[in-house]
C-alpha cells in the first residue's frame, strides 16, 4: 500500500496543469522568446485518420498503422513553413517518434533529410494503454530526463511525437499543437512556459 501511495504521489507531481489559450500579445511574446533559442518544442503529429493501429502493428509497415490524412500533411507543411517564416531557430535534424504518422509529419514540415527517428517517443504513445501507476511514473520520469537537457545556444529542439492522456504529463495536445518547454538542466526538470496551436503560429506568421 505504501509503495502504491508513493507511486501515485510521484505521478501527481508530474501531471501538468491546464493552460488557457494565450492572447495574441502573449503569443507574440512567446514567439519572441523562441527566437532566442534554448527551448524545446514538443509537437503532436498532424491529423491521422487513414488506416488504424492494428494489434501487433509493425513499425516498418505503415499499412498496419494510422497515417496522416491529406489535411494532416497540409498541417505539417504549414507548420514548418510558419516556423521558418517566424525565424524560429531549430536544431536539425528534428526528432520524431518511430510511428509512421510522426515521421510523415516531421518530413513534411522539415524535409526528409532533416529527421532523426528516436524510439523513445513511442513510450508516450504507450501511455494511452491501460498500464499501472508504477509503469506510468517510470515513463514520465524518463520523459523528464529527456527534456531537462538544455539545447545548444541560440537554437530550439523540436520533438514530433504524440499527445499524452488527459491529466498526465503534458496532457492532451491537439493535432500540430506545440507545448513549449524550458529545460532546467540535469536533474532539475523542466517548466512548461506556453502552448501554441497551429492556428496561433499561422496567425503570427500571417499565413
Amino acid at each position: 500500500m505504501y509503495r502504491l501511495f508513493i507511486s501515485l504521489l510521484c505521478l501527481c507531481m508530474l501531471v501538468s496543469p491546464a493552460y488557457a489559450s494565450p492572447s495574441s500579445e502573449d503569443t507574440s511574446s512567446l514567439i519572441n522568446e523562441l527566437r532566442k533559442g534554448g527551448y524545446i518544442l514538443y509537437v503532436r503529429h498532424g491529423e491521422a485518420n487513414v488506416g488504424e493501429d492494428q494489434p501487433g502493428f509493425s513499425l516498418m509497415d505503415c499499412s498496419t498503422q494510422r497515417n496522416l490524412s491529406v489535411r494532416g500533411r497540409d498541417q505539417a507543411n504549414k507548420y514548418g513553413e510558419a516556423i521558418r517564416k517566424l525565424n524560429i531557430p531549430v536544431t536539425l535534424p528534428v526528432e520524431s517518434g518511430p510511428l509512421c504518422r510522426t515521421v510523415q509529419t516531421a518530413e513534411a514540415g522539415f524535409g526528409t533529410q532533416e529527421v532523426t527517428v528516436k524510439p523513445f517517443w513511442l513510450k508516450i504513445y504507450e501511455l494511452s494503454k491501460n498500464m499501472g501507476a508504477e509503469d506510468t511514473q517510470k515513463i514520465l520520469q524518463a520523459f523528464t530526463n529527456e527534456v531537462e537537457q538544455v539545447p545548444p545556444n541560440h537554437s530550439n529542439r523540436v520533438i514530433i511525437a504524440h499527445s499524452f492522456p488527459s491529466g498526465i504529463g503534458l496532457g492532451d495536445i491537439p493535432y500540430m499543437g506545440t507545448v513549449v518547454i524550458k529545460p532546467l538542466g540535469n536533474s532539475r526538470g523542466y517548466e512548461v512556459i506556453g502552448r501554441l496551436t497551429l492556428e496561433d503560429l499561422l496567425m503570427q506568421a500571417n499565413m
